[in-house]
């Protein structure tokens, strides 16, 4: 699964496991309900949980790690606890790269005295629109602040605008040029959701707008749209 979600990444590692915010297009809980639904782990399905076992793991150098891809350790309803002591973890393997990928980036301010700097604080954010029935993550407003409000972080900052959904493109880009991510991933709904999509056009628009002010820019999956235009 690692080639499909970002390039740099060569290792997974869930300590925590599953998420509330119900996500129309989410591969993970689809994952957990299905395939692996008879196994240890994914027995009681997306149902958040700590995973202990996962704890006294080590990375070393050349490792670039995705914690929590089955999940999102920042959802509002993970217990600090467990989030501290995935960060403790973390600063045991100082030689290894973690991306911290959430869709409630809010949690970054309460922790980020915590997180080591060899973690790149991630958000996705597929828009800067409202979708009715798409998701209950926060408000598209309330990840893109949260981003901005880290500042000049020490941390780098990266933005997943995956799966995209149509957009106003001025706004999104001023967005994301007040974050100042040191990437950028877009990309295209893999499984066929009908999702609002732009058009091409737009994408397009998107990704050369964003390259010319600097932004590295991950294509992942670019098509002709097949969801319903908004």
């Amino acid at each position: 699964m690692t080639g499909k979600m970002f390039p740099w990444i060569n290792e997974t590692w869930n300590p925590v496991k599953g998420c509330l915010h119900n996500c129309r297009y989410c591969w993970a809980r689809s994952l957990a309900e299905g395939k692996l639904k008879n196994t240890p782990r994914y027995r009681d399905g997306f149902r958040p949980r700590l995973n202990p076992e996962e704890l006294g793991k080590r990375f070393g150098k050349g490792a670039s790690v995705f914690v929590s891809d089955m999940g999102d350790l920042f959802g509002e309803w993970v217990p600090g606890e467990w989030i501290s002591k995935v960060l403790n973890c973390i600063k045991r393997s100082p030689e290894a790269e973690f991306l911290l990928l959430t869709k409630n980036p809010i949690r970054f301010l309460e922790f980020r005295g915590e997180i080591p700097g060899n973690c790149v604080f991630g958000a996705t954010i597929e828009t800067n629109r409202h979708y009715d029935g798409v998701s209950r993550a926060p408000d598209w407003r309330e990840r893109w602040m949260a981003m901005e409000k880290l500042g000049e972080d020490p941390h780098r900052k990266f933005i997943s605008i995956e799966p995209i959904m149509d957009f106003d493109t001025e706004e999104i880009l001023s967005h994301v040029k007040a974050i100042k991510p040191c990437m950028v991933a877009v990309g295209y709904d893999n499984y066929s959701n009908r999702l609002p999509e732009p058009s091409l056009e737009k994408v397009e628009w998107l990704i050369g707008e964003l390259e010319t002010a600097g932004i590295k820019v991950v294509r992942k999956t670019i098509r002709p749209p097949n969801g319903v235009r908004a």
